[in-house]
This record gives structure tokens, sequence and C-alpha cells, in this order.
């Protein structure tokens, strides 16, 4: 298969090759290709420490695929609103294509980037990002009322568990996006807009 990278968008280091990556990661990456079409350029920004690779994707798998009180679609807004809040271009743009296919609406991942309290998004919802987002900015003031409020509008402790550790997870990756420079594929912007 062939290996479809925009080679001017590598960021501050290296992006890895293909054909120099162990058989495991180079078989994901692949898997990915033949499922979107191209290789999300933080994958061989990310693959060049393949230990490293290996354990974020480990962690990124358990949180955002998993079957529980959160959609996979309210995963993805906790990702874009807090990868708005940390700046993370990269993030913003890949995940608000997710989050398009995911909740099947060309409109929406734009609204939670840019302002989730106007989005058209339960109320429900903008408290799960109002949590998410003081784990990202504010997470030493995290009081039991933030988790007595998502119990009562019907969270479990589980969701409440994902909420924080997805905001935490994504913004270690927003802020090794930012290091690296990880630009997003051309790809990303057009996805599910129609």
């Amino acid at each position: 298969m062939a290996l479809h990278l925009n080679s001017t968008q590598t960021g501050h280091f290296p992006m890895s090759d293909l054909r120099d990556l162990p058989e495991d990661i180079a078989s994901r990456i692949l898997g990915i290709q033949e499922k979107t079409g191209f290789i999300p350029n933080i994958f061989l920004m990310l693959a060049r420490r393949p230990e490293e690779f290996r354990a974020f994707f480990a962690y990124h798998d358990a949180l955002m695929e998993k079957e529980s009180g959160l959609t996979k679609a309210e995963r993805e807004m906790i990702v874009v609103a807090t990868s708005a809040t940390n700046n993370c271009q990269y993030c913003v743009v890949a995940h608000g294509a997710i989050l398009r296919i995911r909740a099947k609406n060309p409109l929406l991942a734009d609204q939670v980037a840019i302002n989730y309290r106007k989005a058209d998004i339960s109320d429900k919802q903008k408290a799960m990002l109002d949590f998410a987002l003081k784990v990202t900015r504010a997470s030493a003031q995290i009081e039991s009322r933030d988790l007595d409020r998502l119990r009562a509008l019907g969270f479990s402790d589980e969701d409440i568990w994902d909420i924080g550790a997805i905001a935490a997870f994504f913004a270690q990756s927003n802020r090794m996006a930012n290091l690296t420079g990880t630009r997003p594929n051309p790809e990303f912007y057009g996805m599910a807009r129609e």
C-alpha cells in the first residue's frame, strides 16, 4: 500500500518512515490508512518513539473506544472542547472531523470548538464539558460538589472518571502535538461537512 503523506507538514521533528517502524506499529498505521484513505500525521510523528507510541495508543483506545455511559460523540466533544482551550490546532481539526462523523452533524464540531455553551447540545452535555474544562484549566479546584452536580444530571461515577480522564489524557496529547508542531492533514478539514 502506498504511503500518503503531505511532506510539507512535518513539524519540528522528522516524521517516521513507515518502512523503518516495528511491524506492529506499521501494521496499525497501515490499518488506519486503509480505513481513512490517509495516515494522520500524528501517527508518524509519535511513532518515532515506539514504546511511547504503544503506551499512548493503548491508553487512547481504553478511553475512547469502550462502551460506557458516554457516547463516542460525547467523548469527541470533550476532546474538541479541551483541545480548543489548549490551543491545539491538530486535535481540534482532527477530532472535530471525528466528532462530525460520530454525531452525524456537520455543524457541531465548530460550535463546540468555538463556544460549547452556545452549541446545539443538551444541558447535560454542557455540564459534562464544564467539568472537562475545569479538569483542563483548574484541576486543583475540583470539589465534591462538582461531582455531585454531574451525578444529579445522571452521570455515574465511571462516567465522571471518563470525562476527567479524557480531558487529562488529551491535555498531554495537545501538548505533544504543540511540542512537535504536528499539523492536521488537509483531509481532516473537509470530512463529514456535507
